[in-house]
């Protein structure tokens, strides 16, 4: 059997179902700094005669989407294909809803590409979120102020064989062309990675899911997986190596959240699963 390696930074498809993620997007991450004037200025003074870099940097984030959810930057999606039926009808047998999926974060609407399916939507389209935004007075209180600069912080999710710094390059292009001439822009780059996926018919998958399926008494799934772990994309591209992402957090477990938190269920039966993966390849 070939080399694999191992991974337990995923999910279980449900507190009872084990599962193995087969897919990951890739990353980039921007981060976009609108300069204006040399200092804050009163509101009062310099309203509407001088820049504001809040709106400015208001605009450009609103132009990265249209009315359809769709990003605009030029040739995002290059490098992205229409998932396989097969993909889809795979998918289409875990019993997921979009409504107990939003409904535990306390949403019902999806957001994102009009006619997209939540799932196609977290597991094989790319996506552009602002993960922080900031500018001007933000203390207790009210302060009339025109701020001199405003930033914030966006990441891309990007999927099949989307290039990380092809993307970084637009969006760069697609920020310059709307600061106006008084303003200027400055990049901070923070990092980026391919997204991956894996062939399940390789013997490694196969032994794996009957390990945890043997654990669990529930047939083990093959999911995709949202985020990113960027040193999969290398182990498989500079090693040559299948990657195994077997774990066993669940969806409700608050990541990157207060009062993060792991299941003892999932803790325990995770050490017995592993022991059968290991033993089993």
């Amino acid at each position: 059997m070939a080399d694999a390696a191992l991974i337990c930074d995923t999910n279980m498809w449900d507190k009872d179902t084990p599962a193995i993620t087969t897919s990951l997007r890739g990353l980039c991450g921007e981060e976009i700094i609108i300069h204006a004037s040399d200092r804050d200025l009163h509101s009062g003074f310099y309203g509407s005669a001088a820049a504001n870099p809040n709106h400015v940097l208001a605009r450009i984030i609103a132009d990265l989407r249209d009315a359809e959810g769709r990003i605009t930057i030029p040739g995002f999606y290059d490098g992205v294909p229409e998932p396989s039926q097969a993909l889809l009808d795979g998918w289409g047998k875990l019993g997921f809803t979009t409504e107990a999926f939003l409904g535990e974060i306390g949403l019902s609407v999806p957001a994102g590409e009009k006619g997209r399916s939540t799932l196609e939507m977290v597991w094989s389209r790319p996506t552009c979120e602002v993960n922080g935004m900031g500018g001007g007075y933000q203390g207790a209180g009210f302060k009339t102020v025109i701020p001199a600069m405003a930033s914030a912080k966006i990441s891309f999710r990007l999927v099949f064989d989307q290039d990380p710094h092809k993307v970084r390059a637009a969006f760069r292009d697609f920020v310059k062309a709307r600061v106006p001439a008084d303003c200027r822009v400055e990049f901070l780059e923070h990092g980026s990675g391919r997204a991956v996926a894996f062939d399940t018919s390789a013997p490694v998958f196969q032994k794996t899911q009957a390990a945890l399926t043997d654990e669990w008494g529930k047939e083990a799934a093959f999911i995709g997986g949202g985020g990113s772990i960027p040193v999969t994309t290398m182990i498989k591209e500079r090693m040559g190596m299948d990657v195994v992402m077997a774990g066993f957090g669940l969806s409700d477990d608050r990541i990157h959240s207060p009062n993060e938190k792991y299941e003892l269920k999932s803790f325990h039966k995770g050490i017995r699963s592993w022991a059968r993966v290991l033993a089993a390849l």
